[in-house]
């Protein structure tokens, strides 16, 4: 009989991290294959183009999370940071002037 090792316990089953950009909360995928994909982006070797940005944006952000994105009406920049906060926020980095943290 083939050796069964249970890691349940060690393994983090709660729910998607948030941003909160003004009011609105914002989930944030979390799962490993998304955060794969953001990862190779990041690590082509190139500078991120806008393109770079925006296909990370479609990938960290669901659908519905997206529109709540775009009725704020972020200027690029404000974009980028929001896109780039969501990506430290799942892989664990560290942001200046990161915002509060909910208990």
């Amino acid at each position: 009989m083939a050796r069964i090792i249970n890691i349940t316990e060690r393994l983090d089953f709660e729910e998607s991290p948030k941003l909160k950009v003004k009011d609105v909360e914002l989930a944030v995928n979390d799962d490993a294959s998304t955060m794969l994909r953001v990862m190779q982006l990041l690590d082509d070797g190139e500078g991120i183009t806008p393109s770079d940005v925006v296909a990370m944006y479609e990938l960290v952000f669901p659908e519905g999370e997206r529109k709540k994105l775009d009725k704020l009406k972020l200027n690029f920049r404000d974009f980028q940071t929001v896109v780039n906060a969501a990506i430290s926020l799942v892989t664990g980095t560290e942001m200046d002037g990161e915002g509060e943290k909910e208990p």
